[in-house]
Order: C-alpha cells, then sequence, then structure tokens
C-alpha cells in the first residue's frame, strides 16, 4: 500500500514557517480547525500556571501577532494585565500537527483596536460579555447565572469586553509522520525578524 506523499514543507525550514502561519491563519477563519480553539498558559497571581481554551480570532504573519477576546472581569485578563509572558499550544489529529509559541501579551479595552474587535463581532458572542455575575464567581448551583437578550448585549457587554494581542516570540512546529518526525523552531530576534533552526523531536 503506497503511502501519501510527504508535505512539501518536511524538510524546508521557510516552508514549515509559513506553513505555520498558514494554519493558524485557517485556524482563526475555520471553526472546524484544530488550531481555533488553542490553550492559553498564563501565571496566575499565586505564581502557580493557568491553562485554558480561547478562540482564535485572527493570525498575523506579517506583525507575528494572534488575537483573541476575553472579558475584562475575568482571571486571564487579570493574570495578562499583571505578567504579560504567555504560550499558547494548539494540536490538529488531521493534519498530526503541534504548534506551540510563546509571547507577550497585552490587553486593548477602551482603544481602536478594542472598538473594532466589537463592531466585527457576532450578536450571540457579544451576549457572553453581559452575563451575571463574572466569569469565576461561585455560584449555589449550576444555572444560577443570566445572561441577556442580544440587544441588551450590545451595550452591557462592550465595557467588559477586551482584545488580547499576542507578540511571538518564540515558534516551534512538530510534524508527525512514521518515516521521520520534523520539528523546527523559531525566534524572533532584535530587529524584529525570525531565526529558525530545526530541532530533534
Amino acid at each position: 500500500m503506497s503511502r501519501a506523499p510527504l508535505p512539501g514543507f518536511y524538510d524546508d525550514l521557510d516552508a514549515s514557517f509559513a506553513e505555520l502561519w498558514r494554519l493558524l491563519a485557517e485556524g482563526a477563519a475555520l471553526g472546524r480547525s484544530g488550531f481555533h480553539l488553542p490553550a492559553l498558559a498564563t501565571l496566575g497571581a499565586d505564581g502557580a500556571p493557568r491553562l485554558r481554551t480561547v478562540v482564535l480570532r485572527e493570525a498575523d504573519a506579517a506583525t507575528g501577532t494572534l488575537r483573541f477576546h476575553c472579558d475584562r472581569r475575568s482571571d486571564k485578563a487579570t493574570e495578562i494585565a499583571a505578567h504579560p509572558a504567555c504560550a499558547l499550544m494548539a494540536y490538529d489529529a488531521a493534519a498530526k500537527i503541534q504548534i506551540r509559541l510563546e509571547g507577550r501579551a497585552t490587553l486593548h479595552t477602551d482603544d481602536p483596536v478594542a472598538e473594532a474587535a466589537w463592531a466585527g463581532s457576532r450578536a450571540m458572542s457579544r451576549v457572553c460579555y453581559a452575563a451575571e455575575p463574572a466569569p469565576g464567581t461561585a455560584l449555589p448551583a449550576g444555572d444560577a447565572y443570566s445572561l441577556p437578550d442580544e440587544v441588551t448585549a450590545a451595550t452591557t457587554g462592550r465595557p467588559r469586553f477586551a482584545v488580547v494581542l499576542i507578540r511571538t516570540e518564540r515558534l516551534d512546529l512538530l510534524y508527525l509522520d512514521r518515516r521521520g518526525h520534523r520539528r523546527a523552531a523559531w525566534h524572533r530576534n532584535a530587529a524584529g525578524g525570525w531565526h529558525g533552526t530545526w530541532l530533534a523531536p
């Protein structure tokens, strides 16, 4: 039985870098992509790591940035404001590719970045930010919270909405194949460019 041909990026470092960003951009655009819901790691107030899933909204290869949204009342917003260093990881089983990145996050709440993202958000997404009480609040029962209608959320949700932009500083791609795995990493240099190298898988 013949095997599928090796992908074009298999032994090409530059092509691997381009594929990494293509997959992240696809993840931001397509809900079915394995890269649409990466895990975000931040540092908690007690110094312990915190991990949760976020929705990738944008991946910009030109600037090396990623975007997701959060409730400014959430722990992750507080953690990012206090300790900008963070990491993201996602794995797509169909593509057999894991992508990890490290960088520094900035929280945008009352600026053009946040305004543009809010304007581009769907009405059903805005409802989450108008929920009461705040994310992480202890509840007496599982359903002891409220969600407003979409019209109300358009007004009440905006003050709680935040955009997180991550300026990536390190990228890591791992491709799994029985004929030989491939792993590569890139670091952003002082001039803003990228230096890549192959790594042992």
